[in-house]
């Protein structure tokens, strides 16, 4: 990874770490291995911000998928990657209700209130 950080290409050297973070993130997510992976990650892309960003929104993710407590500021806050990404597959009354009314994007809000509507059919 600190290799990679050192190619002149600063954009091709970004995408592949972001690949690698969605990756690691994705397979980690509810193992407990998780909180020492994203610390060990934090160090390495912390002189990059938009790395450090998308580490932070795994965190996010990761705690409104296994319930855990989140902050939902930070849930409005987000990028419109992690927006979408928990509106289009997470099944969290609560995130999905705060991307319902306060998401970045219609089409965001439109995803939460539609998955909202589907989970209160059940």
């Amino acid at each position: 990874m600190t290799t990679v950080l050192t190619d002149p290409d600063l954009v091709m050297a970004q995408s592949a770490i972001v690949r690698h973070l969605d990756r690691r993130a994705s397979a980690l997510l509810e193992s407990p291995e998780y909180a020492s992976w994203a610390q060990a990650m934090a160090g390495i892309v912390e002189p990059r911000p938009f790395l450090v960003q998308r580490l932070h929104e795994w965190s996010l993710f990761r705690a409104v998928a296994l319930a855990q407590p989140w902050i939902p500021s930070a849930l409005t806050d987000s990028s419109d990657w992690l927006q979408r990404k928990i509106a289009e597959s997470l099944d969290s009354s609560d995130a999905l209700a705060v991307l319902a009314e306060t998401g970045r994007t219609r089409r965001v809000r439109n995803t939460a209130r539609s998955a909202l509507t589907r989970r209160r059919s059940r």
